[in-house]
């Protein structure tokens, strides 16, 4: 049965606006802004929409609109349709339903915003001429709304033109006026989501992993770091590191690191790198003070995203983050950061975060544990896990914020003042704190080096970098059941050569195909010593050739004895997303193995020979393929692997290229290619 298409279930703008009443102008023109790409892409794929109304289109958990999949789609030729200035019309019309609010009640906004919509709906010589121009006119009135005083916002409180709407909205949506957090949000919520699939996680998640080259190479680094301490030896496959580390800690990893890459690289990159450091070191030290190893991966993220606010207050509102620093370091009737954040911004760090945290998806357990519990610390450890983890995160922070930030000659007095308050509330002797604050620290100073963190010398980052005294260290007990494992940190056993890193930092590494495919061959060797999943060591197959080759997608097909063929299971790469859908591309793969019907991936599997297509579109070739294959998939240049037992194929393994020619196999190459295969049938029969 086909997946549901998510957007069926999504509000229609109407509906919001009756709910919300009218929205912030700064909102309001995000959402505007989507519906232009929305009608613009339409446009440019042939597929004109009939002028969009408030019941057309919808808006997403993330706060982004959509055009609704619905019969207004029509193929049929564009006079049948609107015309583009109909849509340039219907978008102003839109927009001054977005700004006036369901009755109409008085539009708000500053003069050059209600200009702009006034045009838009122009009789047909004044209006905007174009959607190209309309999305121009509200991008520039955009970018002048980030640069104007929070104060000074149409649709704040205190505000010219405020009508009730939170602070928190404003913020929202001038955080999505910065083109990284739409992108931002979406992989979070993406990966977040698939923590509630029961079926397809590991494969779903693999495949949104391997998207990006970069991301796979850090998340493969850091499992193998002190920090995650991977079991049976290094990682070398995502699929693998899901099975051994848990989906949950690889979902967080996966977390810190998109958090990471939309924080490089600004103008005030160091303050930022100080707040995700700050947060790394919170987030590693929540895990040393947990008694309980089960609650591990979300006292990290507890802990991690408490001062989440903070974080993003650095990233989208550095002028406002500079003021609240202000205030809490001012020599005289310095503030709260709370207070200092609510003065500042409207809302406070904490409320910041948390509206965020929703958006992402993060489950409610998380997004209670990220508020920090009010009054006196409990003489006690609280029974409830949410309670336990909400002042772990706590302290967690607290431990980061002194190492970030406290003069070097105050730090230990400080610490040891920090673990004495809080001992008795965690269950452990004071010491204990402090050794966990030395454990966590050098394992982010591991964390630093995977992640390429480049800091500034003498800068905030470079001082909670800077190693533990290890005399002081070696006079502190150990926390009971937190031994470090004989060897927490194992390399990936590949041998890459190094190239410059984009931002300064150490260099980073690009191992060869026979070297990622050797290190696979390794990976699925050692879990198949263990109890192993059939389905599990076949993802690690296909990942492991699917990164090596750089290949455009990979497929493997199971012989149906229903149908005397071998038909498509699961893929990754492009036209894989959603699998055990109808419309994923591994369904299209139907190779019969009756004599009577035979075309070139029939003729090659029977044979059970290893196959490799240079160019699909020589003529030759071309008339043998099989009709689903043109229609559907119709790659220039493909490799066939079958799977054969007995003589008798059973499986195959479908890989290609998206130009002609591109897959040079040297017979290394080759010979760990049909190696990888190999394994497949040794974990079919031992499956057995």
């Amino acid at each position: 049965m086909a997946d549901p298409d998510p957007r069926t279930s999504l509000p229609n703008l109407h509906n919001l606006l009756v709910q919300r009443g009218a929205l912030p102008p700064a909102e309001a023109v995000a959402l505007a802004l989507d519906l232009l790409d929305a009608l613009l892409a339409a446009h440019a794929a042939g597929r004109p929409h009939m002028p969009p109304t408030t019941a057309t289109v919808q808006v997403d958990a993330t706060g982004r609109a959509h055009l609704a999949n619905s019969a207004d789609f029509t193929d049929t030729a564009f006079a049948s349709a609107a015309l583009p200035q109909d849509d340039v019309a219907a978008v102003g019309h839109v927009l001054e339903a977005m700004l006036a609010g369901p009755h109409g009640d008085g539009v708000q906004g500053d003069d050059d915003l209600l200009a702009i919509v006034a045009q838009a709906q122009a009789l047909d010589a004044q209006r905007t001429p174009s959607l190209q121009a309309l999305r121009r006119a509200l991008s520039q009135w955009a970018d002048s709304t980030l640069h104007a005083p929070l104060s000074a916002l149409p649709g704040t409180p205190g505000a010219p033109g405020a009508a009730g709407n939170s602070n928190l909205d404003a913020l929202m949506a001038r955080m999505r006026f910065k083109s990284d957090f739409p992108a931002m949000s979406d992989a979070v919520v993406r990966i977040q989501g698939m923590a509630s699939s029961e079926t397809e996680s590991i494969a779903s998640f693999t495949n949104e992993i391997l998207k990006d080259v970069a991301l796979t190479n850090k998340l493969l680094r850091l499992v193998n770091s002190a920090h995650f301490a991977a079991r049976g030896g290094s990682i070398n496959t995502v699929s693998r590191a899901v099975s051994l580390v848990g989906f949950n800690g690889v979902r967080n990893m996966a977390m810190s690191l998109v958090l990471l890459e939309h924080m490089r690289d600004k103008a005030h990159a160091q303050l930022i790198k100080d707040e995700f450091l700050r947060a790394l070191m919170a987030g590693s030290i929540a895990v040393e003070l947990c008694a309980e190893a089960r609650e591990n991966e979300e006292a990290f993220i507890a802990a991690m995203f408490q001062n989440l606010g903070r974080m993003l207050a650095e990233f989208y509102f550095a002028d406002e983050a500079r003021a609240v620093r202000h205030l809490v370091g001012a020599s005289y009737k310095p503030q709260s950061e709370a207070r200092a954040s609510a003065s500042v911004l409207g809302v406070d760090f904490e409320t910041l975060g948390l509206a965020v945290a929703k958006a992402w998806g993060l489950p409610e357990a998380i997004q209670h544990s990220m508020r920090r519990p009010r009054g006196e610390p409990p003489l006690r450890p609280p029974v409830q896990a949410v309670e336990r983890l909400r002042w772990i995160a706590l302290v967690a922070n607290d431990m980061a914020d002194i190492l970030l930030r406290a003069p070097p000659r105050e730090l230990e007095l400080r610490l040891a003042q920090e673990a004495g308050l809080y001992a008795k509330t965690l269950g452990i002797r004071p010491q204990q704190v402090r050794q966990a604050t030395v454990a966590a620290r050098k394992k982010l100073i591991d964390m630093a080096g995977v992640m390429e963190l480049s800091v500034l010398e003498g800068s905030a980052a470079a001082q909670l970098l800077q190693h533990p005294d290890e005399d002081i260290a070696a006079h502190l007990a150990p926390i009971a059941d937190k031994a470090e494992p004989p060897d927490a940190l194992a390399p990936l056993a590949l041998q890459a050569t190094p190239s410059p890193a984009p931002d300064g930092g150490q260099p980073t590494v690009a191992p060869s195909v026979a070297d990622v495919l050797s290190a696979g061959i390794q990976d699925i060797s050692q879990a198949m010593v263990d109890d192993f999943k059939l389905s599990d060591v076949l993802r690690m197959i296909l990942e492991t050739m699917y990164r090596a080759m750089g290949f455009q997608r990979v497929v493997f097909c199971l012989r149906d004895p229903k149908a005397d063929a071998l038909t498509g299971r699961f893929g990754l790469g492009a036209g894989m997303e959603g699998m055990g859908r109808i419309d994923s591309l591994v369904n299209a793969f139907h190779i019969t193995l009756k004599a009577s019907s035979l075309d070139l991936f029939s003729t090659v599997c029977l044979k059970g020979v290893d196959t490799l297509i240079s160019d699909a579109t020589e003529p030759r070739i071309a008339q043998r393929l099989p009709a689903w294959y043109r229609s559907q998939v119709h790659a220039p240049t493909f490799l066939l692997l079958p799977l054969v037992i007995k003589g008798k194929p059973f499986g195959l393994v479908y890989a290609d290229m998206a130009e002609k020619g591109l897959l040079p196999l040297d017979e290394q190459e080759l010979a760990l290619l049909r190696t990888l295969r190999n394994q497949a049938i040794i974990a079919f029969r031992q499956s057995v």
